[in-house]
């Protein structure tokens, strides 16, 4: 058994197909093939189901994944602790759920990039049960998650608040909501709609909020990103918790702008979370200290009271154009 077979196939676990883990390791697809297959015939065990759709870990290999980056990180440890200077540092991933991208992570990237200028950052968008069981099974080494009061943490992930806000209405300054100081549920469902797809903590809240009424009309979209941008394009309105549009680029622009609801007192955390483990690899932990650094100069959490969301440029909160 090499290390570099360990290697392998934790990047096919990670990548979730064969060809792709072959273009990262620079191999040609039979001979990564090959290598793993020699693996499993090593270890007596299939560690992959291969599909037509790509390869993903088997019943056996997520049994055994554990002990595998359990390997490869002690490796990581005694290259540190023999001084070696021309290591490949492993590409850290991170899962998000795209609710904190432009405050948060874009920052979050750019101050790790210049303590680690060899270790690649891949940033991957995904709903939250994906996240998790991309954590668990060793895809993800951090992952970026939306909670409201009361949900669990999966068995095996360690979570960690970073932020604390409040849902919002995210619209046009030159919406009618805008002219509010708050917005109502009659008001909302009076307005189109930009939901989140189910499996969102954001598309939960609406739905709850909404008490089974529906919206004048509505559309659908993955991610809180895209909402932001239909809205700016006037398509309608969506809710957010306020930490994803407080320093949005869109919203530092003033195209869009953001309402409380009025009554509601929900509370949304943005969860920094990892799988338990006894080690982590050095990249990833000093990853992990940066989001706790950037959580911290953000305030860690937004304000209780009232929000103040600012008003477009050149004109004051509350008024619209004319």
């Amino acid at each position: 058994m090499r290390t570099e077979q360990l290697e392998y196939i934790a990047a096919v676990t990670r990548l979730g197909s064969l060809r792709r883990a072959a273009d990262e390791l620079r191999l040609s697809q039979p001979a990564l093939s090959e290598t793993v297959r020699n693996l499993e015939r090593e270890l007596g065990v299939d560690l992959l189901e291969r599909k037509r759709s790509g390869a993903t870990m088997s019943t056996e290999g997520r049994e055994l994944l554990p002990y595998i980056v359990h390997v490869l990180e002690a490796v990581d440890r005694l290259r540190v602790a023999a001084g070696e200077q021309h290591r490949i540092s492993r590409m850290v991933r991170v899962g998000t759920v795209n609710a904190a991208t432009v405050p948060l992570l874009v920052p979050v990237v750019r101050d790790f990039r210049a303590a680690h200028p060899v270790t690649q950052v891949e940033v991957v968008g995904a709903q939250q049960t994906e996240i998790q069981r991309a954590l668990s099974e060793g895809g993800f080494d951090l992952g970026l998650v939306n909670h409201l009061d009361g949900d669990d943490v999966p068995a095996g992930i360690e979570s960690t608040q970073l932020l604390c806000g409040r849902p919002v209405v995210c619209v046009r300054p030159d919406s009618p909501l805008a002219s509010r100081p708050s917005v109502t549920v009659d008001e909302l469902l009076a307005e189109p709609l930009i939901a989140m797809r189910s499996g969102y903590v954001m598309h939960r809240f609406v739905h709850r909020l909404l008490g089974g009424r529906a919206p004048s009309f509505s559309y659908s979209t993955d991610g809180a990103e895209m909402g932001k941008l239909m809205v700016a394009e006037g398509l309608g309105a969506t809710v957010l918790p306020d930490f994803s549009v407080v320093g949005d680029q869109l919203e530092r622009l003033g195209t869009i702008t953001y309402r409380p609801i009025e009554g509601d007192a929900t509370r949304v955390l943005l969860m920094l979370q990892r799988r338990k483990a006894e080690s982590v690899p050095r990249a990833a932990q000093d990853l992990y200290e940066v989001f706790l650094r950037r959580a911290r100069e953000l305030g860690g959490t937004l304000p209780e009271g009232p929000l103040s969301p600012r008003p477009a440029p050149g004109r004051s909160p509350g008024t619209r154009p004319t």
